[in-house]
């Protein structure tokens, strides 16, 4: 398998902490590194194909065409950051997570206690869109705060590893649904290709056939996943090529990672069993935890799927505007859409400028969609209840050839 390599010019005004003027979006790249570089790659460009829509090919390929967009966003002051209305978001969302903890220990022992759970999984969601944000240098340029607002809010309260998100976070934001490069539309339990379909045989072929109707009942186990893929990759020995670069980090920044997400599964399972039966524990837990990945998963889900997917095979050359504009689908909505979806669904402007923090992702959005009439390049914005009609309907094609060869055997 070839690789194209795709090399971003940080356009920060003021450049991500630790990327640099010219981060390698294709590699493992530090958490306010790469992604937060991505968003000045008017110079990008990768081999790609046209995808499922078929419009890519009319579209100008030149990394110039981004230019004039990131001119304007300069001039507007939309890549300056908010940091008194992140540091409101933060505040307002740990006293809420506080007091639901307390409502856990003043309720008791008591089945009751298990409505506590809906509230906690939304606030753990509004958690996890902090340790994004950090990520990608939204909050504040400086690298160390970035890093310890990451590590608090994911590490430490939501027991996912940053270190394992931010690589896997970067290489999708290089290569936003591209079947070869993306993670995040790699073949596993679900395939988001019908390459990717091909082939699948038993358990695993028959996920594949009906894949669209078990989507969100398999996003309940999306939190557990995560939590689970980041404990494996602080804890187990490396692998492979890329895990083994994670072995070059220094020792006393793994053990930190480490040390907080024990104490995340120490301080989570010792509350519950002080306070609730261990029956009560048990259910609340798995009740939370699908809850989030079930809110996690209706964020992620409109935003990719049943786009533009680039491949390998063609020779057309996308700019970052194309790579990043044609994968993408954005999310109408109010400020209730907006808080709920954390920002993603402005998936386009987010894509196109990882480090604008979220409140300005809104203001952003008519720039955005004026420069790509100008150039005459789709910009996708549907409903939330039409975003899932989409992808699901996606999914269901990519499985299509197989419940055809079931049926006809």
């Amino acid at each position: 398998m070839s690789q194209a390599t795709a090399t971003a010019l940080a356009a920060d005004p003021a450049p991500p902490p630790g990327g640099g003027r010219a981060a390698a979006l294709g590699a493992s790249a530090e958490p306010t590194g790469a992604v937060g570089a991505a968003g000045g790659a008017d110079s990008v460009e990768s081999t790609g194909s046209t995808g499922s829509t078929g419009s890519a090919s009319s579209v100008g390929s030149a990394g110039s065409d981004f230019a004039p967009l990131l001119r304007t966003v300069r001039e507007q002051g939309l890549l300056e950051r908010c940091t008194g209305w992140y540091a409101r978001v933060i505040t307002l969302n740990l006293l809420a997570l506080a007091a639901v903890l307390a409502g856990i220990v003043l309720i008791g022992p008591s089945w009751w206690v298990l409505p506590l759970a809906a509230p906690l999984a939304v606030l753990s969601a509004r958690t996890a869109f902090v340790a994004h944000d950090a990520g990608h240098a939204q909050i504040t340029s400086d690298r160390r705060i970035s890093r310890m607002l990451q590590l608090v809010h994911g590490n430490l309260l939501l027991g996912m590893s940053q270190d394992w998100w931010n690589d896997k976070h970067n290489r999708h934001h290089a290569n936003p649904n591209h079947v070869e490069k993306d993670p995040d539309v790699a073949p596993d339990v679900l395939v988001f290709s019908k390459d990717h379909a091909e082939g699948r045989t038993g358990f695993r072929g028959w996920i594949t056939r009906h894949q669209a109707w078990l989507l969100f009942p398999l996003t309940t186990l999306e939190a557990i996943a995560l939590k689970v893929a980041g404990f494996r990759h602080v804890f187990s020995a490396p692998t492979d090529a890329r895990s083994a670069g994670r072995s070059r980090r220094p020792a006393g920044r793994r053990a930190v990672e480490g040390g907080l997400l024990i104490a995340h599964a120490v301080g989570y399972l010792a509350l519950l069993l002080a306070v609730l039966t261990p029956l009560q524990a048990l259910t609340f837990a798995l009740l939370h935890q699908m809850l989030l990945g079930l809110h996690l998963g209706m964020a992620f889900a409109p935003n990719h799927k049943g786009m533009e997917m680039p491949g390998e095979d063609s020779g057309e050359r996308w700019g970052h505007l194309q790579r990043q504009v044609l994968t993408s689908r954005n999310i109408r909505g109010g400020l209730l859409t907006d808080w709920f979806l954390g920002g993603l669904n402005y998936q386009i402007e987010h894509h196109l400028f990882p480090s604008m923090p979220r409140p300005h992702l809104r203001l952003a959005q008519p720039m955005v969609r004026a420069h790509c009439a100008r150039l005459g390049m789709p910009y996708t914005e549907t409903g939330l209840v039409e975003s899932y009609r989409q992808a699901l309907g996606h999914m269901h094609e990519v499985g299509g050839e197989l419940r055809t060869g079931a049926s006809g055997s």
